[in-house]
C-alpha cells in the first residue's frame, strides 16, 4: 500500500532538491560519485544531529542517487541477534540498510555488526551447550546508513566503523522559507514569500515544525476564507497557535517561567525543571533544551541550568543583579 501522508510528498528525492545543509551535500555528491565511478558500496555513513532535520530523507535520498534499494528499520526494533541477520541476509548488492536511533540498539545486535560491516560476513552461533557450532555466512556488500540524535551515547567500536560521519545543523529562517515555499507549492498551497519567511522565523530551525505549522497555517486560511497566506494572516495564526515570533511555544515559555519564577533563575538541576514542568529528562534535553540554547535563553552549567538575561528579557520579567541588559540593548 502507498505511503500518501503529507511527508511523503514533500519529502525531497535527490541531493540537488535537498534545501540547506550545503557542506554536507557537497560532500555527500563526491562520496556517491565516487562509489558510482568505482561500481561499489559506499561507505558506511552516519547522520546525526537533533530530530527533524532530515536524517532519515537524506538516508532515502542517498539509496535513491546510488539506484538501490533501501531496507529501514530502528535499532529499538532490533530486540534480538536474529532480527538483524535475517535483515542482512536478505540484502541485495550494494543495497542501503537505514538503521534510525541506532544508539538505541542492544549491545548484543550491535556485536554482530562488527564483521557484517567490515569483512561483509556474518558470524552465527548454532545450537547451544556441547553442541554448539559457529557457522559463517558471506554477504553481499551493502551500506549501512545509521542515524541518530545522540552521537555521543554509540559505542566506539560501532562508531569508528562508519566511513562517512555528517553532522546535520538547524537551517536558517531563509533556508526554512524556501522550504516552506516548496513544500506549499506540492501541496497546492498558495503562500507569498513573506509568509514563508514569517513560519519560517518561527520553526526553530526544523523542516519538521515548519512543514507541520504550514499545514496548520493552511487550515486556518481555509476557514478565514483566505486564499493566500501572506505574513499578516501566517503571524495572526501563528499567534492563536500560541507561537511567538522566535518560535517558542507555550512549553518552552513554562520551562523558562519555572526557571526564573520557581528556582530564581537558576541553577537548577535538569530533574527538578522536568518535575516542576510534568515533563520527562529526556523530552527536556532532547526536544527543548538545544533550541533554547541556541537562542541564548538557557545556559547549562555543572551545578544546573540557568536562564540568563535574554530570557527575562523575551519574558518581559525583571532581571536581577548587574546582568540585566537594557530594553535598546543590541543583543535584545
Amino acid at each position: 500500500m502507498a505511503n500518501n501522508s503529507p511527508d511523503e510528498h514533500v519529502r525531497p528525492q535527490s541531493l540537488d532538491q535537498f534545501i540547506g545543509q550545503n557542506d554536507v551535500r557537497s560532500n555527500l555528491k563526491v562520496y556517491l560519485g565516487a562509489a558510482l565511478e568505482r561500481g561499489q558500496h559506499l561507505d558506511h555513513t552516519l547522520l546525526y544531529g537533533n530530530p527533524g532535520l532530515g536524517k532519515t530523507t537524506m538516508a532515502r535520498i542517498l539509496a535513491a542517487e546510488l539506484g538501490v534499494s533501501i531496507v529501514c528499520t530502528s535499532g529499538p526494533v532490533l530486540e534480538r541477534s536474529a532480527d538483524l541477520a535475517a535483515i542482512l541476509t536478505n540484502l541485495n548488492r550494494l543495497d542501503v540498510l537505514f538503521i534510525d536511533e541506532i544508539h538505541r540498539m542492544p549491545a548484543s545486535v550491535e556485536e554482530i555488526l562488527y564483521p557484517a560491516l567490515e569483512d561483509f560476513k556474518l558470524d552465527l552461533i548454532l545450537g547451544q551447550g556441547p553442541g554448539a557450532r559457529s557457522v559463517q555466512i558471506d554477504l553481499e556488500p551493502f551500506t549501512l546508513v545509521g542515524a541518530t540524535t545522540r552521537i555521543g551515547l554509540l559505542t566506539s567500536p560501532l562508531r569508528d566503523r562508519f566511513g562517512v560521519i555528517c553532522r546535520l545543523d538547524f537551517y536558517s529562517p531563509d533556508e526554512l522559507a524556501t522550504i516552506v515555499s516548496r513544500s506549499a507549492r506540492i501541496l497546492g498551497m498558495a503562500i507569498s514569500r513573506r509568509g514563508a519567511l514569517e513560519i519560517g522565523k518561527r520553526s526553530r530551525g526544523t523542516p519538521r515544525i515548519a512543514n507541520r505549522l504550514l499545514r496548520r497555517v493552511h487550515d486556518f486560511a481555509v476557514m478565514d476564507r483566505r486564499n493566500e497566506i501572506d505574513a499578516r494572516m501566517a503571524s495572526a495564526a501563528l499567534e492563536r497557535m500560541d507561537v511567538d515570533p522566535l518560535g517558542l511555544d507555550q512549553m518552552d515559555r513554562k520551562i523558562l517561567e519555572c526557571i526564573i519564577r520557581q528556582f530564581a533563575g537558576g541553577p537548577v538541576g535538569i530533574k527538578t525543571v522536568a518535575v516542576a514542568c510534568s515533563e520527562e529528562v529526556r523530552t527536556l534535553e532532547d526536544i527543548y533544551e538545544p533550541y533554547l540554547i541556541q537562542c541564548g535563553f538557557l545556559k547549562r552549567t555543572p551545578r544546573g541550568r540557568v536562564a540568563t538575561p535574554r530570557a527575562y528579557q523575551h519574558l518581559r520579567i525583571a532581571c536581577p543583579g548587574p546582568a540585566r541588559l537594557p530594553l535598546d540593548h543590541p543583543e535584545i
